[in-house]
């Protein structure tokens, strides 16, 4: 769909208020979060993007916080999308017939960003068509973007430059004849689209005098959690970019420079680096978990294991929403994320906000249940002190006083798992409790059938459950995770039920807090690394088994 022009279009760029305008964006080497502020911001913006290659729109969705869209569906939110790279038939359209394309779209009188890898004026036809725009009279910019030029080598933990490598060169080995003579001295040399060609440009390379044993490094999906680098010499590259199976998009270094990668490698050496990680949860509880995984270099994978549904009969909730305007509580509490969210929708049903809680006490489970409520404009009085749970919130929760608690009721929107303990520690402490169902969690569906073979057959190389109902509806609609995946509980309560479903647990979190499960696991993930490190075997994944192997790691 096309959004309507916002009557603020930038002036700086287009000089005239109202008017559309058309923005170069670099979407730089191929992680979302190298994408500068600029054009993050111009991406909100648009109306129209022009892609550059096929994942550019589910790039740009993830930028901007949209769900993803499956193969086949037309969004129904976000910018429009307009195919800048390929034409009707698949094949790559020429520079000149990109910039009719921009042209085109920019006519419409629209904010439109045109998304480009890496650099817009790097190794790009955005000079060509930020022209054919020129010659045209439509205004636009250019937003620089992190060339892999540089950024590739980076994560790879190849600086270009050092206090005594002083000069780079870069050269694109696709497009014509290159006089490897010129090249012939000891500068660093970057090399673009060489994997096909290494061994010929090894060769004419040290034909012309460079040493066979000059350094050299080859890395492939840079900036992405699928990198990978090889690094050799001259004289073995191409043997060795073999062996490991190197593909194209991959950026060479030649040059000294490449030695100081022992030293500074640090993205590849990530605890979790490409651990692909199964995440069992409701989608809207993933996100933070999610993001911690990938910070440590995996890939999360999200399973909705859990469905999140209103009760079936919303008189109780509405009754005790009722109740809570007229002044029937002394004391909410929120045992979940969920039962904000609950309660905040009901509140919106009836045309409430935050004010309606004037003179309530409020309590929250832990942190992140206090955070939602922060969200929504309120602050708890009473977060556990000690263990983030309900065990901890009662261990804190005062006793009534009928001189200083003018009510003695208690309003829990919970789901519609019992919450008896909680309720039999507050009329221990003299409240009286009104135990509402305020939503349902009913299993999902079962996830694709990929997914599913994926978990039974140890693609996952970890799954982390963050409570029981995660591991029963995980098994129940996926099958049991294979004997080599790591398996990363929350607590002792959700590691006696993985046990008890035949799973062996690897891992638990010292404390029952995503934060800390996750740090876990990257503990498990780091010390096994330096083990097989130590040992001098190859630092592999704990989905990285050998077809003999299988049985073994069935029995272990």
């Amino acid at each position: 769909m096309t959004r309507t022009p916002a009557p603020h279009a930038h002036a700086e760029v287009t000089g005239r208020p109202g008017a559309g305008w058309v923005a170069f964006v670099g979407s730089g080497p191929g992680d979302p979060e190298l994408l500068t502020v600029r054009a993050a911001a111009l991406l909100a913006e648009a109306d129209v993007v022009v892609t550059e290659l096929p994942e550019h729109a589910a790039f740009v969705r993830q930028v901007l916080g949209l769900a993803p869209v499956a193969d086949g569906e037309v969004a129904e939110d976000g910018p429009e999308f307009v195919d800048g790279g390929f034409g009707d038939d698949g094949q790559p359209l020429t520079h000149a017939n990109r910039a009719k394309v921009v042209v085109k779209q920019a006519k419409r009188g629209l904010r439109v960003v045109r998304l480009m890898n890496g650099d817009p004026f790097l190794y790009a036809s955005g000079p060509e068509e930020a022209a054919a725009l020129a010659k045209a009279g439509l205004p636009f910019e250019i937003i620089p973007g992190v060339s892999s030029v540089s950024a590739v080598p980076a994560y790879a933990g190849v600086p270009l430059t050092t206090k005594t490598a002083r000069e780079v060169s870069v050269v694109a080995c696709g497009e014509k004849a290159i006089d490897w003579s010129r090249y012939a001295d000891d500068r660093t040399l970057v090399l673009l689209s060489a994997v096909g060609q290494i061994g010929d440009i090894a060769a004419a390379l040290i034909a012309a005098g460079r040493s066979a044993s000059t350094p050299v490094s080859m890395t492939s999906t840079g900036t992405l959690t699928t990198q990978q680098t090889v690094t050799s010499t001259l004289e073995h590259i191409a043997a060795d970019a073999r062996a490991a199976k190197i593909q194209p998009p991959a950026v060479t270094v030649v040059g000294s420079v490449v030695d100081m990668r022992e030293t500074l490698s640090w993205f590849e050496t990530k605890p979790l680096f490409g651990w692909r990680v199964l995440v069992p949860r409701t989608k809207e509880q993933a996100g933070s978990l999610s993001a911690r995984l990938r910070g440590y270099g995996s890939v999360p994978e999200e399973v909705p294991t859990i469905s999140v549904e209103p009760p079936r009969n919303p008189q109780q909730m509405d009754k005790a929403v009722r109740g809570l305007v007229e002044g029937r509580y002394e004391w909410i509490a929120f045992t979940s994320v969920n039962a904000v969210k609950a309660v905040r929708e009901k509140f919106e049903e009836y045309g409430l906000d935050a004010r309606a809680f004037s003179g309530l006490k409020i309590a929250a489970v832990g942190e992140k249940t206090a955070g939602s409520l922060l969200e929504w404009g309120l602050r708890a009085d009473l977060v556990p002190s000690g263990e983030q749970s309900a065990a901890g919130l009662l261990a804190d929760w005062p006793e009534y006083d009928e001189d200083l608690d003018p009510i003695n009721r208690v309003f829990l929107p919970r789901a519609d798992i019992a919450t008896e303990n909680l309720v039999a520690g507050l009329i221990d402490l003299g409240w009286e409790c009104d135990d509402v169902t305020a939503y349902r969690t009913v299993r999902a569906a079962p996830p694709a059938a990929p997914v599913r073979d994926a978990i039974k057959t140890g693609k996952f190389d970890a799954v982390v459950f963050t409570s029981s109902s995660t591991v029963r509806n995980l098994v129940g609609i996926a099958g049991k995770p294979h004997p080599s995946t790591v398996i990363a509980v929350i607590g002792p309560a959700t590691a006696k039920t993985a046990e008890e479903h035949g799973l062996r647990v690897d891992v638990m979190a010292p404390n029952p807090s995503v934060e800390e499960l996750v740090d876990a696991l990257a503990d498990f993930g780091a010390a096994r690394r330096a083990e097989l490190v130590a040992s001098g075997q190859p630092v592999t994944k704990p989905s990285d088994r050998k077809p003999g192997a299988r049985r073994k790691a069935t029995s272990s």
